[in-house]
């Protein structure tokens, strides 16, 4: 009986004692190593996460090699603004990135150096009304540079992608003339031929449009006249039955 109280009492005290300082640090580092305290670190942006619920997805899932750099994740843009915060990813309708794929490919069988690099894919209507808000124009003048909010753009559809062309040899983009967000007639598409008479664009960074055009159409995709880097996958009217505006 006395060795078998002894036990007992040891048993107690070995329940009852405080923890040690190591055992105290190796919980702590079972804990941060714990699968949901990763998640937790990982988290997704607000923003994209806002994306991903409303049925949008990453291109970079979906293309193999394209290269992002969302120029409204950095105030190298018309505004002057970063208004995407910590949104690094491009996002588009799931049959607009098909299309985007078919061009990344078309691109890459005939030029294997060649890589399309996004400026800007979806641009949610609440992002939209920012940057309607602080362009600083009067209102009559403003859809000359961002659309309407209360209207909306092919952009909130998440039908349209700003781009160019990056060539991994030469680690650069090729030479189109004016950087993304012009806002000059050197610009359009439409005034090329101008353009190149007067000396303000060349035949190397008109070709170099022409090479970006032709992947585009041929995946399905339309150009404007005023912006080389912007295409649309469908009409206002065609997106508008498919799609609901992205908040």
């Amino acid at each position: 009986m006395r060795f078998l109280y002894i036990a007992l009492v040891l048993i107690i005290w070995s329940c009852s004692t405080p923890k040690s300082d190591q055992e105290i640090f190796s919980e702590k580092q079972k804990e941060n190593l714990s699968p949901i305290a990763q998640v937790e670190q990982e988290s997704i942006p607000t923003l994209e996460q806002t994306l991903i619920d409303q049925g949008l997805v990453n291109l970079e899932d979906v293309i193999p090699g394209i290269r992002i750099e969302l120029k409204y994740s950095t105030t190298d843009n018309f505004f002057g603004q970063d208004v995407y915060g910590d949104l690094t990813h491009a996002y588009l309708q799931p049959e607009v990135a098909e299309r985007l794929k078919k061009a990344q490919e078309i691109l890459q069988d005939e030029y294997p150096q060649l890589s399309l690099l996004v400026y800007d894919g979806v641009r949610p209507l609440s992002v939209q009304q920012i940057l309607w808000d602080n362009l600083d124009k009067p209102d009559s003048i403003k859809p000359l540079y961002v659309a309407d909010p209360k209207k909306g753009s092919l952009h909130n559809f998440g039908v349209a992608v700003d781009l160019t062309i990056f060539d991994t040899e030469a680690d650069s983009v090729l030479d189109m003339g004016t950087g993304y967000d012009f806002f000059g007639y050197a610009a359009y598409p439409d005034r090329e031929a101008q353009m190149l008479a007067e000396g303000v664009l060349t035949e190397a960074q008109i070709k170099n449009r022409e090479i970006l055009r032709k992947v585009m159409t041929e995946a399905g995709f339309t150009g404007i006249g005023s912006e080389w880097w912007h295409f649309n996958a469908y009409s206002r009217k065609e997106a508008g039955e498919k799609f609901k505006i992205v908040d």
